[in-house]
């Protein structure tokens, strides 16, 4: 650690600025509106431009929440990823980052149907038809992530939006704050992620892009019960119920459920990531029984 010349430690030093290049003022080219949601790191809101009079979604990050270096480097990998994957359709497409010495602001095609975790808690739970249409999607995103090497690392239905209030509305992929870019072979050891979905493999501290399927496994069995796979009091009790891995096919819905689905999770949730079904396998070799 650095000292002063008083001899007292000094503070660590971060930089003073997320990009590495120059933008304009979010507020001389948008209206911001009202506030849509609340996260962790950031707050979005509505904002309008005023050139076109379209709306978007602006997440506002707080730099004073950022605390070091690395913090700064993840929200400008976030960028970077946001951007790398924006040809996906399934995927929150990033229209504009901006900087000021307060904020770093993102500003994103506008999500107008709500969280995927929302209908779930209104309908109770999906049918088995229904269900595999938006796990075709989540796998489609976890697929397009991964051929780009991307690992989302934070799959949850709170992180999937529709884009219209309709029944058949697209759905997509947003958040990606603690998403890496990754090469074959390559493991990770820090933990991250949300209790109910996080894989067995990320707790124990070396994990590759396999730990995006699990996730994606713990959306469907939710999809298809309403309820998780893997459920405690406390956030220690849930990690002893994922490394344990015991999956409930007895109690209701899932006596009316198909065997080809259980089979499927059983698949997606195998506890040896390497022999869980990678997220092309889950795509080729299941959807025929869904849709056929």
């Amino acid at each position: 650690m650095k000292k002063s010349s008083a001899g007292a430690p000094s503070k660590p030093t971060k930089p003073a600025w997320v990009l590495p290049y120059k933008t304009q003022d979010l507020r001389t080219l948008y209206t911001i509106g009202q506030k849509l949601g609340q996260g962790q790191f950031g707050t979005t809101f509505l904002c309008t431009d005023k050139a076109t009079g379209h709306n978007y979604a602006c997440k506002s990050i707080p730099k004073r929440k950022l605390f070091c270096k690395e913090d700064y480097d993840d929200v400008w990998r976030e960028i970077q990823i946001m951007h790398h994957l924006s040809e996906h359709p399934n995927v929150v497409r990033i229209r504009g980052t901006y900087e000021d010495p307060v904020f770093v602001h993102l500003v994103m095609e506008l999500c107008e149907g709500g969280e995927l975790f929302d209908r779930i808690v209104q309908r109770g739970h999906y049918s088995e038809r229904e269900a595999a249409k938006l796990i075709k999607t989540i796998v489609g995103v976890v697929e397009g992530c991964h051929s780009l090497g991307v690992m989302h690392r934070d799959l949850k239905p709170e992180n999937f939006l529709f884009d219209t209030t309709a029944e058949d509305a697209a759905l997509k992929a947003t958040d990606f704050g603690l998403s890496v870019f990754y090469k074959p072979g390559e493991t990770f050891s820090d933990v991250v992620g949300s209790p109910y979905y996080v894989a067995p493999e990320v707790l124990c501290k070396h994990y590759g892009p396999e730990a995006d399927v699990w996730s994606a496994g713990v959306i469907l069995y939710i999809l298809l019960s309403g309820v998780p796979p893997f459920w405690a009091e406390t956030e220690t009790g849930i990690f002893r119920q994922i490394l344990q891995g015991k999956l409930d096919f007895e109690s209701e819905p899932w006596p009316c459920i198909s065997e080809t689905a259980k089979e499927l999770l059983r698949k997606m949730l195998d506890r040896n990531p390497k022999k869980r079904l990678t997220a092309h396998e889950v795509l080729c070799k299941f959807f025929f029984f869904f849709f056929g």
